[in-house]
């Protein structure tokens, strides 16, 4: 695991993604944060960040 400055990396040091599982919908930052397609996040010490997915009808759709 990378010692990045907890809970985001700062610009000068970035996480990268050392565990990519896109057919399950997750990926696992070199901070030992877990990443979920839905944009949810498991940080290290067990918080979790709730998906913040955009309202359908903001969403464009394509003709």
């Amino acid at each position: 695991m990378c010692s990045h400055p907890f809970p985001s990396a700062s610009a000068a040091h970035p996480v990268h993604v050392v565990a990519a599982h896109p057919e399950q919908g997750w990926s696992l930052l070199c901070d030992g944060t877990i990443v979920f397609d839905d944009c949810g996040e498991l940080l290290p010490d067990g918080r979790v960040v709730s998906p913040h997915r955009a309202p359908a009808q903001r969403l464009t759709i394509a003709a």
